[in-house]
């Protein structure tokens, strides 16, 4: 099959250091090669793939300090996709919504992983405009706030099995890994280890839109706690160590988490995770499993008490069994085979109507399998 992705330019493919989408984009592009699939990827040009690459900018923007205007290279990029277009079996976006406007004649031949948040008040009115577009989310909480629209399924993210080995006991921490912002909650997570009597470590990295965050909530409360030691931006050699050698990752999220990738990256280490009941949390975590899910603050200090418990064996077993690249890339072929069926049958959206799109969507309550 011959398959476009098309990737954000903020990161490269796959990013240096942070970056959640542009790594799913390329642990999928790689594992599509690997089985015999023709892809071709739209990225920035510092990016490394055993795929055909076309370079959509010299570097990824969040690193380039010469690109003040990030939409044009996006406008660019699209340019070049749509030029293309007629090449390929299946089109892939993981751009968020500003391709929706120019696809609308193969749109047929496309689907588009939202990887963001959906319950902003605005894009009600953007999706209901665009209903017929061909839609996968990463988990089936992302979809609770969304109109009726085109969904083809939900594919959990996965990852490459040997990326994050197991580390079959830990080094008497406590990991909190991500952004510094406010809905990540690393003041929660420092108030967690300090009343559970542990050790932190914060591996995150300060967007500028986070940095009167950081100045004024979180940098005073890491000078105070001596248990807490900040590591900043980590590349994925190591992430292996860092989250290996916790006791447990703390995931006290304040918002309605579209997935949690840091979550099965701890999972692949063999650490369990200590989550916030929030989003996608209950779909990714096997409660008692693969991790603890509270509601607040004490039960994540009492849960963090009694994480010991679980068998990191187990963690890293649940991670096999559900959050694989492999299955991840099982779960997308379905999703394109559904496209090329729709295709021939002539179903789905035309003329920018959705009228028998149904028949091809997958089901809403469980991932793609």
């Amino acid at each position: 099959m011959k398959i476009a992705q098309i990737a954000p330019l903020i990161e490269s493919v796959p990013p240096r250091l942070y970056g959640g989408t542009e790594r799913i984009v390329s642990y999928l592009t790689e594992e599509l090669v690997r089985q015999g699939h023709e892809v071709t990827l739209f990225a920035s040009g510092d990016s490394s793939t055993s795929a055909e690459l076309v370079a959509c900018c010299d570097v990824a923007l969040r690193l380039n300090p010469n690109a003040e205007n990030h939409i044009l290279y996006h406008v660019m990029t699209l340019e070049k996709v749509r030029r293309r277009a007629g090449e390929f079996d299946v089109l892939h976006f993981h751009v968020d919504v500003l391709h929706f406007p120019i696809i609308r004649e193969f749109a047929r031949r496309t689907v588009t992983t939202l990887h963001g948040r959906l319950d902003l008040a605005d894009l009600a009115q953007l999706y209901a405009m665009f209903d017929d577009i061909p839609l996968v989310s990463i988990s089936n909480d992302q979809r609770r706030p969304m109109p009726p629209v085109n969904w083809l399924g939900t594919v959990y993210h996965g990852l490459p099995p040997d990326i994050l080995p197991f580390h079959p006991k830990a080094s008497g921490y406590l990991a909190f890994l991500g952004r510094i912002s406010p809905e990540k909650g690393p003041e929660v997570a420092m108030e967690i280890a300090a009343r559970a009597g542990m050790p932190l470590k914060i591996a995150a990295k300060i967007d500028a839109v986070d940095q009167s965050f950081w100045s004024e909530k979180v940098k005073p409360q890491v000078l105070r706690h001596s248990n807490v030691e900040f590591v900043g931006e980590i590349d994925e050699r190591q992430k292996a160590e860092f989250l290996g050698g916790a006791t447990a990752l703390l995931f006290p999220i304040d918002w309605p988490e579209p997935f949690g990738l840091v979550s099965i990256e701890a999972m692949a280490c063999g650490t369990p995770v200590v989550a916030f009941n929030r989003g996608a949390v209950p779909e990714v975590i096997d409660d008692g499993v693969s991790g603890l899910i509270v509601e607040g603050v004490d039960e994540a200090v009492e849960a963090v008490r009694r994480i010991g418990d679980l068998d990191r064996a187990q963690v890293r077993e649940t991670f096999e069994k559900r959050f694989t690249v492999e299955r991840m890339c099982r779960d997308y072929m379905a999703v394109y085979r559904s496209l090329a069926a729709d295709k021939r049958l002539g179903l789905g959206a035309q003329n920018g109507c959705a009228a028998d799109a149904a028949a091809t969507v997958l089901p809403v309550t469980e991932p793609v399998v």
